[in-house]
């Protein structure tokens, strides 16, 4: 116990030495230190949590040009974390990250142009950022662009070009990817039609807690599609989708629920 208590005073003996180092460096003007003193900060390592104190930080490394800080300062405006909100800011910081090929910065700067939050809505430009930060192996940003194909949103609509995508975002571990993924093979949308890869993808998803994963995956047992027919599952699928905070799933398991009689097969 006691040697636990030495280590744990020596770790954070260490962390604050460090703090004070970075904090130097920083003083002096180095954009890296300066960064990296933000995110101490945030973290509360080495130092008290200040969020304003990150922001101050952050501030000094984004305008030296440092494209991780200007990220950090987008989402601290955009948050309203230790500055007040501005989304319009948001945007310029992001904006300024996304142009040094800052992934996650191009993935909010589709994200805002999508939905028009802090600058006009452009379903154009928010293609071409997700499509750049795609390339480059984001899953949310595979997964928004796969929707925008879907639905012909800034793009020609193109089933098979939103099946790629979802499906580079599905081979991730992306949820809503996996769902979409069993969605179109269930219809044989951008692919041909297959039950089985269909059970497969909702399979994965509802494994990860998607709630419309869990109750297609209870219809595919009640009623063999891609699968076997088993009851039990399918109750124990209906089950999981009622039991969520969606109310519209929730609804459909119930009715669900009551029409096929599951009750019977709960374990």
């Amino acid at each position: 116990m006691r040697i636990l208590i030495l280590l744990i005073f020596f770790v954070l003996l260490m962390s604050c030495q460090d703090a004070d180092s970075l904090r130097l460096k920083a003083e002096q003007g180095d954009a890296s230190a300066q960064y990296a003193l933000g995110m101490k900060y945030v973290n509360g390592e080495g130092v008290n949590q200040d969020n304003k104190k990150a922001f101050e930080w952050f501030s000094k490394a984004a305008e030296q040009g440092n494209a991780d800080a200007q990220y950090n300062l987008g989402r601290m405006y955009d948050n309203g974390e230790g500055v007040n909100q501005d989304n319009k800011k948001a945007f310029e910081w992001f904006s300024k990250a996304a142009a040094q090929g800052h992934v996650s910065a191009q993935v909010n700067l589709g994200l805002m142009y999508y939905i028009g939050y802090g600058v006009l809505q452009d379903y154009k430009k928010a293609a071409e950022w997700y499509s750049i930060s795609a390339e480059q192996g984001h899953a949310s940003a595979q997964f928004n662009l796969g929707v925008m194909y879907d639905y012909g949103e800034g793009v020609n609509q193109d089933k098979k070009k939103a099946f790629e995508w979802f499906t580079k975002a599905a081979e991730q571990g992306y949820d809503k990817a996996q769902y979409n993924l069993g969605v179109m093979y269930y219809n044989g949308e951008g692919v041909d039609q297959d039950y089985k890869k269909a059970f497969e993808w909702f399979s994965k998803a509802a494994e990860q807690g998607d709630t419309k994963a869990q109750y297609n995956l209870g219809v595919f047992y009640s009623f063999g599609d891609g699968v076997l027919m088993n009851k039990s599952k399918a109750a124990y699928w209906i089950k999981k989708a009622y039991e969520n905070d969606e109310a519209e799933i929730s609804e459909k398991a119930a009715d669900f629920w009551k029409e096929n009689e599951l009750w019977k097969y709960d374990k």
